[in-house]
């Protein structure tokens, strides 16, 4: 992956910079409340980025991102060792971003936080298209 954007690219994000953003003003006084609120937020926000970036549990959330998969569809999709994959799975199932069900002898997931889809469908526009 390309992290280098080309110059139309980066205008089009400094321009963006300049419409009115939602993100608070930390260097405006505020009540312990509300900075509470933020701190918590933030460590929440934290765990989330933390358990997405990796680049396995990255491309399994894409994949899920389009509906349910079975483990055998997302090894073969990796080109991963079923333990490997079985380990990123157990990371986002824990993380709560994923849930599993069986169905005989298969396995299958999907996303269980709309977040997820919404951050996956956000990076795959930056660094994708």
């Amino acid at each position: 992956m390309n992290l280098h954007h080309d110059r139309s690219e980066i205008d089009k994000t400094n321009n963006a910079s300049q419409a009115p953003s939602i993100l608070p003003r930390l260097d405006e006084p505020m009540d312990d409340a509300t900075w509470n609120r933020i701190r918590t937020n933030a460590q929440t926000a934290s765990d989330f980025l933390k358990a997405i970036s990796h680049e396995g549990r990255l491309m399994i959330l894409c994949s899920l991102a389009n509906g349910e998969k079975s483990v055998a569809e997302i090894e073969a999709m990796l080109a991963s060792r079923q333990a490997a994959v079985s380990q990123q799975l157990s990371r986002l199932r824990l993380e709560g971003l994923v849930t599993a069900r069986r169905d005989g002898k298969q396995i299958y997931y999907r996303l269980t936080d709309e977040r997820a889809r919404l951050i996956i469908e956000r990076v795959y526009e930056l660094f994708c298209t």
